[in-house]
Formats: C-alpha cells, structure tokens, sequence
C-alpha cells in the first residue's frame, strides 16, 4: 500500500521523470504534491499500470493534487550537460512551476541535485512506495508519451508510438535504414556491435 507523506508536518512534493533510458526525445520530470488524505486505490508506478488506466489517472491527479507541473529537458540539452543532469534539470523546472511551495522532495532514485534550499530524501522505487511519487511519475510518463506519440507523426519509420524512443530492435533497425533525425539524442549513439548486430539480423 502506497504511502500519503513521509515527513507528516511538511508540505511534500514527489518528482520523478521518464525517458532517461531513451534513445531519442526529450525527458520529462513532473512534481506533485498531493492533499495529506488523498486516496486512489488504482494509483501506483507507472510501469505497473495500463495505459489507460495512467491517463485516467492522469485526470484524477489533476484535478485533485494541491499542486502539479510538469519540467522538460530536450534532447540538445540532454547532449549538452547529459542525461542525469538533465534529469535533475527537469525536476527543478518542475518543482519551479508548482503553485504552492513545497517544504521539502520526495525524489524517485539514489541521487539528486538539491534544488534551491529545499531538503530532500532520495528514495529507491519510491514510485511503489509513496503516493506523491507515483502520481508524479503517471504526469511524466503520460506526458512524454503524448510527445513522442507527436514525434511519430513526422518520423514514423522509428515506431515512436509504439517503443517511445526507447531501443528497441525495431527503433535500431530504424537506425541502419535512415539514420539519426534531429529528435536523437546524439551522445547516446549505438555502439558499432549493437548496429552490426541489427544489420546481421537485417540479411536474415
């Protein structure tokens, strides 16, 4: 059972992004803080819930967190200062839009880089574990997915809808066919035997 707060006297905003692992595409992090009573049985990490079920969620969180924001980080500025310090990067942008100011983060992961003056606590899986995170990671997932699903439109050789830019064998065959569009991350460029590979399974 997921958990309301972990600190119960503050005002507490989960965060958590998704895309890190991503060939291609920006990375979205969303803050929320939710009341210290909500309640939703359906609510969980993002990748244990249907699709459908995270946008009904979506709706939910929206209409019902104290605060919300979504912060995003695109794929030149991911190549620039990399993906982890992007993936803080979009946390901050988050938690700078929130309406109401947080007391303190309740951030998804090992590692974190404080934002401003507010403490923090870094929490491994803290998607399974604290409600604020969850329903942060189901704005990010959510979101980024709408994106990427905006992206296909215009590059649909790549599958976007259906493997969001991650590498999957049909993106990296993608990949050999037509090469990099402007949306790859290009620090995150194959290795030659990953392309080999995919070119071996190519005269297959």
């Amino acid at each position: 059972m997921l958990l309301n707060y972990l600190h119960k006297d503050k005002i507490e905003a989960g965060c958590d992004e998704a895309g890190r692992g991503c060939l291609a595409g920006a990375v979205y992090a969303a803050a929320v803080i939710l009341p210290p009573d909500f309640e939703c049985p359906l609510l969980n990490d993002s990748k244990k819930i249907k699709e459908k079920d995270r946008y009904k969620l979506r709706t939910i969180i929206e209409n019902e967190a104290v605060a919300w924001a979504v912060g995003v980080v695109d794929e030149a500025e991911i190549d620039e200062i990399n993906i982890l310090n992007a993936s803080f990067l979009a946390m901050h942008r988050a938690v700078e839009q929130l309406s109401v100011q947080p007391e303190h983060l309740l951030i998804d992961g090992n590692r974190f880089k404080p934002y401003k003056k507010l403490t923090h606590d870094c929490i491994v899986k803290g998607d399974s574990k604290y409600m604020s995170i969850a329903a942060a990671s189901i704005l990010a997932k959510t979101y980024r997915d709408d994106y990427m699903l905006a992206l296909h439109e215009k590059h649909a050789a790549y599958e976007w809808k259906k493997n969001k830019g991650y590498p999957t064998k049909a993106h990296r065959q993608a990949l050999v066919d037509h090469g990099y569009t402007q949306y790859h991350r290009k620090t995150f460029r194959l290795k030659t035997d990953d392309l080999d590979l995919v070119s071996v399974d190519k005269k297959k």
